[in-house]
């Protein structure tokens, strides 16, 4: 492989996307986007890089080989965007406001599931595929400040 194209940036085919609803309090948001993002390697294995490891030999766990970009909307844009996503059928997972009142994975599945998809108070939203469709997802979302 030649220096150059060692040293050329690294473009991806895909994006990855975390969509926020924008009241939400700091802490919300950093617990939403960790729950959101983890279960994306689970159904597209491509999104996980390699091991890494130190200078010491000490091994750590692979990470997504791509960033992870972080946007927020208003309620109706998250609402909207959820939709987009589901009529693209792109790899989704969400977080709903109910989900901050529940302690463990079976609980929150359960709270998810006793509510109609047009009736998800949707706190935050995260999403896998094609960038250009994953762009038309995220239409009037604004990075994350």
């Amino acid at each position: 492989m030649d220096t150059q194209n060692e040293n050329a940036p690294v473009r991806f085919d895909t994006k990855i996307a975390v969509l926020l609803r924008e009241d939400l309090e700091t802490w919300q948001r950093l617990n939403v986007t960790a729950f959101l993002v983890s279960g994306l390697g689970t159904v597209a294995p491509q999104v996980i890089g390699e091991p890494y490891a130190d200078a010491d030999a000490t091994v750590y766990l692979p990470m997504f080989r791509q960033p992870v970009l972080v946007f927020e909307g208003t309620r109706e844009v998250l609402t909207a965007a959820h939709g987009r996503a589901l009529s693209r059928s792109l790899p989704r997972s969400l977080f709903t406001s109910d989900l901050f009142g529940t302690g463990n994975d079976r609980d929150n599945r359960a709270a998810v599931r006793a509510v109609r998809t047009a009736a998800l108070d949707l706190v935050g939203l995260a999403v896998h595929g094609p960038r250009n469709a994953v762009d038309k997802v995220l239409k009037g979302a604004r990075m994350h400040p």
